[in-house]
């Protein structure tokens, strides 16, 4: 079959790059360009088929993120974790599907998964309150998935749960003005004293061991694959897709530049040009290939309907921090090398550069955390994390 969601997107790559700049100084990215994206399936990639999704394989979802992100990494953050979300509500209870897709199957959610907020247990349900930062794409969203703890009657935590929604329960403030990624409009959500029914929550613990409620309706593999994986997978893909195109523009803008220091001569013709372009391919190759790899391999595995042990989760998140860590390592080095024209704002090297950086300092990019739980792992040790 191919990947034919890239096949419609490629031909929507020229506008969103046109959009970029302006994308940056708006801290969002236009309704239409969501529009568009929708229109070409991106956000049904991972949706399940019973609710007109395409339960496409997670390695073509994410390569849609990488050809995005090359051209604007905020369009390409945004269509992830929007693109994400609709795998997650396939593990929640039927009913909480309906009630997002049951009239539109193009509704989209984001999400806040910090603990942050407080559930209080009443009669069906809960109550629930708080306030929830970096809500990327949450203005596109008609629900928003929330991290929230179960309070006991003692005022104590007892349980670590993800709530179900809808955008008329919440306020939206917009705060997000950051250095990079500053399309996402990753804005704070205000909930307070909202009524939370029992169908729409669903337990990090059992979501950690690869269950919900959702498997008895959505039986097909991906939704047997780790939360760990596929979550964190979708905060990397769009960091290595813009370094991926500035690696691109790099190529393309120096390739005919002529020194002005430092001897003059052919940029192209620099031997410590030459290396640099070697180092930054070879590590976004690298963040591509393992994730790739682990992905396949977990997919074999849930196909067969068989445990994927915990060796290849440590291992899937390893390589995605790494990921991260390689991209933004190339891009650190291209820029460094790019010269002074590349400080100018809005140029492609710079902005791969800011958004690179913004991405990589997401919890699941959080490089010594992922690789200690490897390391402990690997010694026999215990490990317990939401995020593998």
């Amino acid at each position: 079959m191919g990947n034919r969601v890239l096949e419609s997107v490629r031909s929507l790559l020229p506008g969103i790059e046109e959009r970029a700049v302006a994308a940056d100084e708006a801290r969002r990215i236009p309704s239409s360009t969501v529009g568009e994206l929708t229109d070409a399936g991106v956000f049904r990639m991972l949706q399940p088929r019973r609710y007109g999704g395409l339960e496409a394989d997670p390695v073509d979802f994410y390569e849609v993120v990488r050809t995005i992100s090359a051209v604007c990494c905020s369009t390409g953050w945004v269509a992830s974790v929007l693109g994400v979300h609709p795998w997650q509500l396939a593990l929640f209870p039927r009913q909480a599907q309906e009630e997002v897709w049951g009239e539109d199957p193009d509704t989209l959610l984001s999400s806040a998964y910090a603990p942050v907020g407080r559930l209080t247990p009443v009669d069906g349900g809960y109550k629930l309150g708080g306030r929830w930062s970096f809500s990327s794409g949450c203005e596109h969203a008609g629900w928003l998935l929330l991290g929230a703890l179960v309070v006991g009657a003692q005022g104590r935590p007892v349980d670590f749960l993800t709530v179900l929604v809808p955008r008329s329960d919440c306020r939206v403030e917009d705060v997000w003005d950051v250095v990079g990624l500053r399309g996402t409009a990753s804005n704070d959500i205000l909930v307070e004293d909202a009524f939370v029914p029992a169908h729409r929550v669903i337990r990090n613990y059992e979501q950690a061991q690869l269950r919900g409620p959702g498997q008895k309706v959505n039986r097909g593999p991906l939704y047997r694959l780790p939360f760990g994986t596929v979550f964190t997978s979708a905060v990397t893909a769009p960091v290595i897709g813009a370094v991926g195109g500035g690696y691109d523009s790099y190529v393309s803008l120096m390739k005919e530049r002529v020194r002005l220091s430092l001897g003059g001569g052919m940029f192209a013709e620099d031997p410590f040009a030459q290396v640099a372009i070697a180092r930054a391919a070879s590590d976004i190759d690298a963040s591509v290939l393992q994730m790739d790899r682990n992905l396949r391999e977990m997919a074999v595995l849930a196909a067969a309907d068989q445990e994927i042990p915990m060796e290849l989760r440590l291992r899937a998140r390893r390589d995605q921090v790494r990921g991260t860590e390689r991209a933004v390592s190339a891009i650190d080095l291209l820029f460094k090398t790019a010269g002074g024209h590349s400080l100018r704002r809005g140029n492609p090297i710079e902005r791969a550069w800011r958004d690179a950086h913004a991405g990589s300092v997401h919890v699941a990019n959080d490089v010594e955390r992922a690789l200690a739980m490897y390391g402990r792992g690997a010694f026999g040790l215990t490990v317990e994390d939401n995020l593998v």
